[in-house]
């Protein structure tokens, strides 16, 4: 694997029993680079990131990671790998019965010997690094705003100190301002730890403010790469309609 290349995606298919989501699917996600995944609805955008991490068996294919293929691994040895990355799902996927700080420190438990001091100490600095007082971190997720739980998820998911971050539609049901802190946050972070992120969104003006490259899945592949710029020029239904209208212009006009 060339060594700019983090992730190597090569012959993908999955399924759900006999409907096939992906096949033949080809993906190089570059070290240090804020990718977007995009594409209609069904193509599989949320099962290609959960094969990409094992919470999906592919059906064939391979799935490298810094050079190790991860494909089928159990047990220690996935344990091991999953150190690589972190992830924040779309709904945040907090335990609603632990505290924030303690939902921050689940992967210190389960990946670490570190003591308990020094896993919280840990904990409030993700709570800080994701935008968050240390105070939030007594709360339990129910008392805290949509946009509070969404860092606290992304402060979880900083935990191990991963190079690779995955983002399932992190601004989903925020407004518009605290959307676009987000974004900035994000980019902030990568640009500070040097971090590889992969991003599933709809959002243009996400695309438009943090994403090097974008992704377009279609017709059970990855159909186009490229800056939202060379996608606008590719001459493709989908993607016309998505780029091309005023929203597309908006958000593209925004980031320039």
């Amino acid at each position: 694997m060339s060594e700019d290349v983090a992730i190597r995606i090569r012959g993908l298919k999955t399924a759900y029993g006999s409907t096939v989501v992906h096949e033949n699917l080809d993906l190089d996600v570059r070290q240090g680079e804020v990718i977007g995944v995009i594409g209609p609805s069904g193509t599989g955008k949320s099962v290609l990131l959960r094969a990409i991490v094992g919470l999906k068996t592919p059906e064939d294919g391979t799935v490298e990671v810094y050079g190790d293929d991860v494909t089928g691994l159990q047990g220690d040895a996935m344990r091991r790998v999953q150190d690589r990355w972190g992830i924040m799902f779309q709904d945040g996927a907090l335990f609603s019965n632990l505290t924030v700080r303690e939902n921050v420190m689940v992967p210190m438990k389960e990946h670490t010997r570190l003591s308990k001091d020094f896993m919280m100490q840990l904990a409030d600095q993700k709570l800080r690094m994701a935008g968050l007082q240390t105070s939030a971190g007594d709360k339990f997720p129910s008392d805290l705003s949509g946009g509070m739980r969404k860092r606290a998820a992304l402060a979880r998911a900083l935990a191990l100190d991963p190079p690779i971050l995955f983002l399932d539609e992190p601004t989903a049901g925020l407004d518009p301002i605290t959307a676009g802190a987000f974004d900035k946050l994000v980019r902030d972070l990568q640009r500070a730890l040097s971090l590889t992120v992969f991003l599933v969104t709809h959002d243009l003006d996400t695309l438009a403010a943090t994403c090097d490259r974008i992704a377009v899945l279609g017709e059970k592949r990855v159909i186009a790469t490229g800056t939202m710029k060379e996608l606008r020029a590719i001459d493709h239904p989908w993607l016309q309609d998505y780029f091309s209208g005023p929203r597309g212009r908006a958000a593209e006009t925004g980031a320039s």
